[in-house]
């Protein structure tokens, strides 16, 4: 990749279309079985939770983008941030073993925050990221 190049990790439109498949299942149950209220209550929790994670992969669909001048990522529901190469304290890859999971999450650490992303948030296996992000910090850091 060349300095001035950018590169975008971002969630797989898969899985986008599975979270708007299952909000619209849910949130059609909630017509059907509107006649028992503690159905209707799960179910509309169940949409209310589905439905804000589908339309925040609608509205923010990529996670991290990186280039020569630094990487932009998104910050809370669906706002971005862009740092500086120099503002980057760490990049590093989270492993954790519990009972039968096992978890793998990239870590971009700064001064004042840590930002943290799975293989879901970025299409593509945390190491491999992290491999190319460091790659690119090093060839702009020269």
């Amino acid at each position: 990749m060349d300095a001035g190049e950018q590169r975008r990790w971002r969630v797989p439109p898969g899985h986008v279309a599975v979270k708007c498949a299952a909000a619209a299942a849910v949130t059609a149950l909630i017509v059907l079985y509107s006649h028992d209220p503690q159905f209707l209550f799960l179910a509309a929790a169940a949409a209310i939770g589905l439905n804000a994670l589908a339309l925040r992969d609608l509205v923010a669909p990529v996670r991290l983008a990186a280039d020569g001048d630094g990487l932009t990522v998104v910050t809370g529901y669906a706002g971005r941030r862009r740092i500086g190469w120099e503002e980057i304290g760490a990049i590093r890859v989270d492993e954790r073993r519990r009972l039968l999971l096992h978890t793998r999450m990239l870590e971009i650490e700064t001064a004042d925050d840590l930002h943290l992303f799975s293989a879901f948030d970025l299409g593509s296996d945390v190491h491999d990221v992290a491999d190319e992000l460091y790659r690119l910090r090093a060839r702009t850091s020269r």
